[in-house]
């Protein structure tokens, strides 16, 4: 039997511009495909403009703005450079929590993105 490959993870924005800044200038990631209202970064996740998305799911977009970012969904990121990372956050980022130890022993951080969505980056386990 055929199974579905899981491809990417695919996040509605607000502001392109906004978002590809804050993961590329950021978090360090790197573009794969740009086509405006659509991003692939070369890590798996894409970014896409909600209304444009919107009005490619449903027919039409929903005519007044969306919230994204419903806080049920975390983007997780391992990186060797926590403490650099952390250091080029500016301080308008809406930090959930600096630096902190987990039980389970590893160095987090925790932040929203510009459209509300849970970005957490932490040393690798």
């Amino acid at each position: 039997m055929a199974k579905p490959v899981f491809i990417n993870t695919l996040v509605f924005v607000s502001d392109m511009n906004r978002s590809v800044d804050f993961y590329c200038d950021l978090l360090g990631q790197t573009i794969a495909q740009d086509h405006g209202d659509f991003v692939q970064l070369e890590n798996g996740l894409a970014l896409h403009m909600g209304p444009a998305l919107e009005a490619t799911m449903f027919g039409a977009p929903s005519g007044e703005r969306s919230r994204y970012g419903r806080g049920n969904l975390v983007l997780y990121f391992e990186t060797d450079e926590l403490e650099a990372i952390f250091a080029r956050m500016p301080l308008k980022t809406d930090l959930i929590h600096p630096i902190e130890t987990q039980a389970w022993g590893q160095k987090v951080f925790r932040c929203h993105d510009p459209d509300g969505h849970i970005v957490e980056v932490g040393e690798p386990m």
